[in-house]
């Protein structure tokens, strides 16, 4: 008889930052490799996430890490900022510094959104009560007993108990035993007697601690005094960061290098930064990836001279304060209500109103109400569980005393073997790596921790399935998942190639099916960053890159990659092209490298290599209507009308609902002239098989050009109305097709009135109007905006594109010096302008009748600065290319 395999059981032992984010990371990790899992959190407090340290309401206590540096998750920095972007700060940046009780909020909220997106998979239990000791069962598991009596059994234990508590061991006897000495300030109710009065109050240490609590008790009639060894108070954060800076050679790998080497190194390190950038914090900030590797070099001695003689100074310049609250700190110190003394306190006494006089080894006295114990945490772990632990023997210390000894975050005992599977990470290891205590340190340990409990359970669950056939996409392309996850994404790539809506949701149904599938995140992440589709496109990529690393084959490992580059900026074309070179079946892929309307305008390639790609990958698709589609369209964009309508017929006879031959073969009859039929049949098109398609507003301005070209007004105006106003369509669409079809209505007088161009701009974000990112946008936002008169904009724009890419400075800034010029009347300065670009207009992609506007704006400038001659040959050329009754009214119009 087969024995049913028990569902693997870990118990995390501290629901604050650290706890918080194991949970999630095991959650996430175990949803992607679709493992079964028990995960009991065991923490006293009401609501995860908060700990000590995020527990504070006070809005003066703000991080010390600006919110880029904050994410949950290593692989997704952003995470934290867009979170606060949804939850009531729209406006907040990378670069701000949010309240410490907002990120107690967001960490419950992530582990909230895990636990959800687990369902199924993980049972989560949250045990409100304290562990009181730990040990090894006889089946090697690890048993907890409990505060409240009870006691649980787990396959594995993390103890993310946070820093070890404060013991106060500096106090003197009399000091010790005092009612007016608060040794834990972030208890409950700790603070209610300074708060209660104005008594003078005596901070013990001048670190973050001691920075927060004398925010909080500044108040007018007190003073607040600050007492340290060092006499220190933590450096603030630069207003305006200087940018990175890379760190000295050789510290990667740091073996052989002594104390007084590497403080030689650091301090020239130090001194190049300022030199360099005029800040000594990107030299620091340089350091961290490879802080672990330098304390570990070191030797015992090395290390313990190293906190004797540099501890305070490190930690100050390390781990700094907001600007904010520096400046705070600086106003109370100017005003006298905050003063920093240097020394240690020697004696204290109580004095007959009840206030304390405390002497420090510099021979002063200081009056106080109350002492406040702000030297940070122990170095000796005291919590119940770990005494039982490091009594028992299966723990034991860490380097000089700090925390407890581990391999990797696994507990080691006085023989350096890990004998049972009990884990830690945060502030136990920090006798291990030194700076482990801050998030960004934290969430890498949470996330190897997932990775390292949960390796065992992947191999067991694989090591008992059948093998089995994997599922293939529509080309024949095996896919890592299983058959209903599969055929939600054959349903997205249809719906990408076809040009029709919901790709979206038939993706995001394939990774809610298999979150650990790699190709469907990296499909969203794409329509996000390409199509403007509603997908946390950083997000998305991150699940991606998880999934790839766990569970892809080398194809949808290559187009993890793809993507990855592309949002980033990184070379994607160049690793779009190698990709489609060894994998040239993979249609998405392809509808990326050859736009024709799905992904266009924002990394168009040039079209006779768009032209040699398609050609190329041509015995992969045997005739496919798509691949049809494709070549259809780039035959239309070489001038071969027939043959480019042919083909799209051909591909349309195959499917019906191919946006691609359907934009090509309305560009084939744009072009070519035929606007009676191209619009009758578009329009029939549009209102019966085109009802799902996506881009409808794109197929709508197909259509009204026809009907401009037809020189019908007021179908133009009914259409636009209809189908391309403001609230039908919004965004670079509004942009590209509504804002430049109203431009191109103004010019030939087909509009009467004012234009509604700042209807158009105001659905458009401003940064894609002044700072776009490609010179496609840039062009038709400098013609939504000389439609809508703003030359302050336009000139914005201008400045823009003179620090962009070559193609800007080449084509969009002379583009909106020619068009402020026509919106202030200098027609003949315009035409100039106009006139020399059209032969270089091509390079800002796009397709022929989108770059026709700026032929179009030319003939306007030409005819108002009464070169009638040059506008009659331009308008000559037009009607050979096809004949339209619009161009013929403005010919006739023409004087002489």
């Amino acid at each position: 008889m087969t024995e049913v395999r028990k569902r693997h059981t870990v118990a995390v032992v501290g629901a604050g930052a650290a706890g918080t984010l194991t949970a999630v990371q095991l959650c996430e990790t175990a949803t992607r490799r679709r493992t079964p899992l028990d995960l009991i959190l065991v923490d006293p407090a009401p609501e995860a996430g908060r700990g000590t340290a995020y527990a504070t309401r006070d809005p003066r206590h703000r991080l010390n890490v600006p919110a880029g540096g904050m994410s949950c998750y290593p692989d997704d920095p952003g995470h934290f900022t867009r979170w606060l972007c949804r939850h009531g700060e729209p406006t907040v940046t990378a670069a701000d510094f949010a309240t410490r009780h907002r990120f107690g909020a967001y960490l419950a909220d992530t582990l909230g959104q895990a636990i959800v997106r687990a369902h199924g998979t993980v049972a989560l239990r949250r045990l409100r009560t304290r562990a009181e000791s730990c040990a090894g069962a006889s089946d090697g598991r690890v048993e907890l007993q409990l505060a409240d009596g009870g006691h649980l059994t787990a396959d594995s234990v993390v103890l993310a108990t946070g820093p070890a508590a404060v013991r106060s061991t500096w106090a003197p006897p009399a000091l010790r035993t005092s009612p007016q000495l608060i040794a834990d300030p972030w208890a409950t109710g700790a603070l209610d007697g300074p708060l209660g009065d104005t008594a003078d109050v005596l901070l013990v240490g001048t670190g973050l601690t001691a920075i927060d609590l004398a925010l909080t008790l500044d108040r007018a009639g007190r003073t607040v005094h600050a007492v340290s060894r060092s006499g220190l108070v933590p450096q603030p954060h630069a207003l305006s960061p200087a940018g990175p800076m890379s760190a000295p050679e050789g510290l990667s790998e740091p073996s052989g290098i002594s104390l007084s080497g590497l403080r030689r190194t650091v301090y020239r390190h130090i001194s190049r930064a300022v030199r360099t950038h005029g800040d000594w914090r990107p030299a620091l900030d340089s350091l961290r990836p490879h802080t672990a590797h330098l304390w570990r070099s070191l030797t015992p001695e090395e290390r313990a001279a190293f906190l004797e003689r540099e501890g305070a100074l490190w930690n100050t310049h390390r781990h700094r304060m907001a600007p904010a609250t520096a400046e705070s700190v600086a106003r109370a110190r100017t005003a006298r209500r905050l003063r920093v003394h240097t020394g240690g306190i020697t004696d204290a006494r109580a004095a007959a109103d009840g206030r304390l006089t405390v002497t420090l080894s510099n021979g002063r006295e200081i009056r106080a109400g109350w002492v406040i114990d702000c030297t940070g945490p122990g170095t000796r772990l005291d919590d119940p569980v770990w005494r039982s632990l490091l009594d028992s023997g299966w723990a034991v210390a860490g380097p000089l005393g700090m925390g407890v000894a581990t391999r990797e975050g696994r507990l080691l005992d006085a023989e350096g073997r890990a004998r049972l599977p009990l884990y830690t990470l945060g502030a136990p290891r920090r006798g291990e790596l030194w700076e482990t205590t801050a998030i960004p340190e934290i969430r890498v340990q949470a996330a190897a921790l997932a990775q390292e409990l949960l390796a065992p359970l992947a191999r067991t669950a694989g090591a008992g399935r059948r093998p089995h056939r994997r599922p293939v996409d529509a080309h024949g392309l095996g896919l890592s998942t299983h058959a209903e996850a599969a055929a939600a994404h054959r349903a997205g790539l249809d719906r990408v190639l076809k040009v029709r809506a919901g790709a979206e949701d038939a993706f995001r149904r394939a990774v809610a099916l298999d979150p650990g599938f790699a190709l469907g995140h990296a499909a969203l992440a794409l329509l996000g960053h390409e199509c403007g589709a509603a997908v946390d496109v950083p997000r998305a990529l991150a699940d991606a890159g998880r999934c790839a690393r766990e569970r892809a084959d080398e194809r949808e490992r290559s187009f993890v990659d793809v993507v990855t580059r592309r949002v980033h900026d990184e070379g994607g074309d160049r690793a779009l092209l190698r990709h489609l070179d060894a994998y040239p079946a993979d249609a998405l892929a392809l509808a990326t490298a050859v736009p024709t309307i799905a992904f266009s305008g924002i990394n168009d390639l040039d079209d006779s290599y768009a032209l040699h790609l398609v050609e190329r990958t041509s015995p992969a698709y045997d005739g496919h209507w798509f691949h049809t589609s494709l070549l259809a369209f780039l035959r239309q964009g070489q001038g071969r009308f027939h043959e480019a309508g042919e083909l799209a017929h051909r591909a349309l006879a195959a499917e019906p609902a191919s946006g691609h031959a359907v934009h090509a073969l309305a560009h084939v009859h744009y072009e070519s002239g035929a606007h009676r039929k191209g619009r009758d049949w578009l329009d029939a098109w549009v209102s019966g098989q085109g009802r799902g398609a996506v881009h409808r507003a794109h197929f709508s301005w197909h259509i009204a050009l026809h009907e401009l070209a037809l020189d019908d007004p007021a179908a133009v105006r009914r259409r636009w109305f209809a189908q391309l106003a403001p609230g039908r369509v919004s965004g670079v669409r509004a942009l590209v097709d509504s804002g430049s079809l109203l431009w191109r209505a103004r010019l030939s007088d087909s509009w009467r009135g004012e234009v509604p161009a700042a209807d158009v701009l105001e659905t458009v974000a401003r940064e894609v109007v002044e700072r776009p990112a490609t010179a496609f946008t840039a062009l038709h936002a400098a013609v939504a905006l000389a439609a809508a008169g703003d030359l302050a904009a336009l000139a914005r724009l201008r400045d823009h594109a003179a620090g962009a890419d070559p193609v800007q400075r080449e084509v969009v800034v002379p583009l909106c010096e020619a068009f402020a010029a026509l919106v202030e009347e200098r027609f003949q300065e315009a035409a100039r302008g106009l006139d020399a670009l059209l032969p270089v207009l091509r390079k800002v992609g796009g397709s022929a009748a989108q770059r026709e506007v700026v032929e179009e704006t030319l003939l306007y400038a030409l005819v108002a600065a009464g070169r009638c001659d040059a506008a009659r040959r331009l308008l000559g050329a037009r009607l050979d290319r096809g004949a339209a009754p619009r161009d013929r009214r403005l010919l006739a119009a023409l004087p002489g």
